[in-house]
This record gives structure tokens, C-alpha cells and sequence, in this order.
């Protein structure tokens, strides 16, 4: 124990324990001062981020209306005096829009014509689709053009082996809140939380992981923590495997497949299509797409897809096509019992008459026709169908049965005559 000089005789009378207090007190007056001090500090601290926070978000908010406003403005479908949208018109001004959409990817792509279509289609009509083809044909440049001239938000998912559920949907992090200054889990949302999610080589990640998209590709909704967060429409996936190298991939299964309203095969561009890819592509002529389509034009059409009137025989001709898939039917043609061991499901009526409505529309027109179901036939059910042995030793392929379904299956007329003569 220290005592200053001049104060000792001061302090002879005192005992040990009270000399001991007297020579502690400046100590402990510092360090109670001290002690507040921080404290304070660490609130001011607290108030600014607080304060920080809530501008942020009363900024993000703000921005976010004015966003809207001016997508409201850009929109192609304003409504009249009565706040109602003329579906007549709605019908024009998309098929204008798909012609200004092509023409803005035709500034990166070259070729793809019925991929483009195709990608389109299942757009519209809420679905989703798996892309096959070969490494080096443009699939990731095409669907981020096609996001650019939508309006969409973006997002492609790398899938390798190690790739874990949580790096797709997101996951919970331990956080402090600034207001509470209580630590707890806080949700982060992962890449799936976009408009449009390109599922890169899909078949390249373990069942676990693709199983994680399956909640969000039917339900619209990502599940974590006992939470369900939904995501933003629109929503759609377009995923890609290569066909080719199957060594150390994990195949689709079933349910998943039947998730993807197409499996759209992408080929390798015509000789002068790929003279046109080298030209663009090594002069640098290429230029940016531009938005076309706002997202709030992009629900109202969703909308109008439902709206679209179908005939009764073109019902009647897709489930007699969907049901001639299924080797159990008695009326199956003799082919599908020699190659075919399971066929399609009712979804692929669902995806061939909502295609067939949204095919009719971007093209100009008020209804569904039977062209428009034949033209999708094989996107819908090629994936939708298991070929036995028989049809492999043989070299048929999904392509190859769907074909002759198509030539075996009444048409127009001869289905009226089928009708007539059963009634």
C-alpha cells in the first residue's frame, strides 16, 4: 500500500482498514467513471445504428415505391377509366412484345428459335424448365438475356457434389439485434430468393440438394427455422444438364422431373447459324438487352393465360394423348406396351393445355388450337415417360414415341367423327 508524503501524519490515527478506503476511493471514483462512460458510449453507439436501421429501411421503402411507380409506368398494359385491362388488347400488345423480346435477344443469341419459344411459354404459364444439351451453346447467356429483358431478378446456382440445401434456400445466422442488443438467429436468404434461378448441371449435386428445390418450384414457398418465407412472383427455374458425361452425377428422379412443365432440348446451331455466332461474337457487334416486359406485366399475362378459352375436342384430344402414354390402358397402341414401362401422369394434361393457351396468346391469338398442343407435346412428355429395355436395345427414345403417339391419335376431324359416333 502507497500513502502520499503529506498526508501521513494526517493519517496516524486512523486504522489499517480506513487508510486502506481512504487510498482506494480515487481509484474507485475513476473506475465507476470510467465504467459509465463506456456504457454511455456503447449506447450512443447502439442509437446511431438503430437510428441508422430504421432510415435505411423508411429508405429502402421509399425507394421501393418509387421502383413500383415507375414500373407502373413502363408497364405496356395501363388500365382504362375503370381501372380494367381489355383482354383483346392485352392479347396484341403481347404478341408485339414477344417480336421486341426476340429482337432483343437476337443482339447475344443467334439461332435457338424454338428454345426462345419455348422458354417463354413456360413462363407464362407458371412453370418451370430443364434445358439439355451440350457444354458451349449459350444456355446461361440466354436465360440471363431473357431475365434483362423481362425485368427479372437474377441468379445462377453452380451445382457441384459439396453443394449443401442451405447454400440454395439460405440459412440461419447467429446476429446481434442493434435495438435489443440480444444475440439471436436471424434468417439469410439464399440465391432461390430470385425471379429467375438457373439451376446450372442440377444432375451434378446429390438427391438432398435437389430435393431443396422442389418445396419452392411447386409451393412458391422456402421452409427454415419453422418459418415459411415466400418468394417473390414471378418465380420460375430453368436448370441444365449436360447429356453427354454421366460419370459422378446423381439422375433426376421421377418427382422431381414431373416438377418441369418442359424438358426442352437445346441442339447444335445449322452452319450458318454458328459462321453468325463466330462473326458476332469475335467483332464484339453484340449489344445489351434492353427491358421489354415489366414484372407487373408479366403477372397480369400469367392471369390472361387462364383466360383463354379451349375448345372441348382439344380436352378430349389431349387426355386421350396423355392416357395412350400408360401401357396399362386397354386401347394403348401396341408400341407403347413394347417400349414404354410407365407413362404420364395427369400434370401432363395440366402443362399441355396451359402451354397450349399461353402458345396461342404469344402468337396473337384468342384461343387454343390443336397446333398448339401437337407443338408441345414433346417438350411435356418426353420426361414423363419411362422407356423399358426393349426401346433402348432398339434406339427408341422418348422423341421417337411421342412422334408416332401424334400420328396414331385421332385429329381434329376424325376426333369430331369419334365423338359424334359415341354420343
Amino acid at each position: 500500500m502507497v500513502v502520499d508524503l503529506p498526508r501521513k501524519e494526517s493519517i496516524a490515527h486512523l486504522s489499517i482498514r480506513e487508510i486502506w478506503a481512504l487510498n482506494e476511493a480515487p481509484k474507485r471514483r475513476f473506475f465507476t467513471k470510467t465504467k459509465l462512460t463506456r456504457r454511455y458510449t456503447m449506447a450512443k453507439k447502439a442509437t446511431k445504428k438503430t437510428t441508422k436501421k430504421k432510415t435505411a429501411s423508411r429508405t429502402s421503402k421509399v425507394s421501393a415505391a418509387k421502383e413500383l411507380a415507375a414500373t407502373a409506368k413502363k408497364s405496356i398494359l395501363q388500365p382504362d377509366e375503370a381501372g380494367q385491362i381489355d383482354d383483346v388488347t392485352a392479347v396484341k400488345k403481347l404478341h408485339d412484345a414477344r417480336d421486341s423480346i426476340v429482337g432483343e435477344l437476337r443482339k447475344n443469341i443467334v439461332g435457338m428459335d424454338q428454345v426462345i419459344d419455348e422458354v417463354l411459354i413456360a413462363i407464362f404459364s407458371r412453370g418451370h424448365g430443364l434445358l439439355e444439351g451440350v457444354p458451349g451453346l449459350a444456355k446461361t447467356l440466354l436465360v440471363s438475356s431473357i431475365a434483362k429483358t423481362l425485368s427479372l431478378s437474377f441468379k445462377r446456382i453452380q451445382f457441384t457434389p459439396d453443394l449443401m440445401p442451405s447454400d440454395i434456400t439460405g440459412s440461419e445466422l447467429l446476429q446481434d439485434d442493434p435495438e435489443t442488443r440480444e444475440r439471436k438467429f436471424m434468417f439469410t436468404k439464399g440465391p432461390i430468393f430470385s425471379n429467375l434461378v438457373l439451376a446450372d448441371e442440377i444432375n451434378r449435386t446429390p438427391p438432398k440438394t435437389q430435393a431443396a428445390l422442389l418445396e419452392a418450384m411447386q409451393e412458391k414457398i422456402v421452409s427454415a427455422g419453422g418459418d415459411d418465407y415466400a418468394l417473390d412472383p414471378p418465380f420460375f427455374v430453368l436448370a441444365t444438364q449436360n447429356p453427354l458425361e454421366q460419370e459422378g452425377t446423381y439422375a433426376l428422379p421421377e418427382a422431381q422431373l414431373d416438377r418441369f412443365m418442359f424438358k426442352i432440348h437445346v441442339g447444335y446451331p445449322s452452319e450458318q447459324e454458328e459462321i453468325d455466332i463466330m462473326r458476332s461474337v469475335t467483332s464484339g457487334s453484340g449489344g445489351s438487352p434492353q427491358e421489354v416486359l415489366t414484372k407487373a406485366d408479366i403477372l397480369l399475362l400469367q392471369d390472361l393465360v387462364g383466360r383463354v378459352p379451349v375448345a372441348p375436342h382439344i380436352f378430349q384430344y389431349v387426355a386421350a394423348l396423355v392416357r395412350a402414354t400408360r401401357p396399362s390402358e386397354e386401347n394403348a397402341p401396341g408400341f407403347i406396351k413394347d417400349f414404354v414401362s410407365w407413362g404420364c401422369g395427369p400434370r401432363a394434361g395440366l402443362n399441355l393445355i396451359t402451354g397450349a393457351k399461353a402458345r396461342a396468346i404469344l402468337r396473337g391469338r384468342f384461343g387454343a388450337s390443336l397446333e398448339d398442343v401437337q407443338a408441345l407435346a414433346a417438350p411435356v412428355l418426353r420426361h414423363r415417360m419411362g422407356l423399358n429395355f426393349a426401346a433402348q436395345a432398339e434406339g427408341v427414345d422418348a422423341d421417337h414415341v411421342v412422334g408416332r403417339l401424334l400420328d396414331e391419335i385421332p385429329s381434329d376431324k376424325e376426333l369430331y367423327e369419334k365423338e359424334g359416333a359415341s354420343a
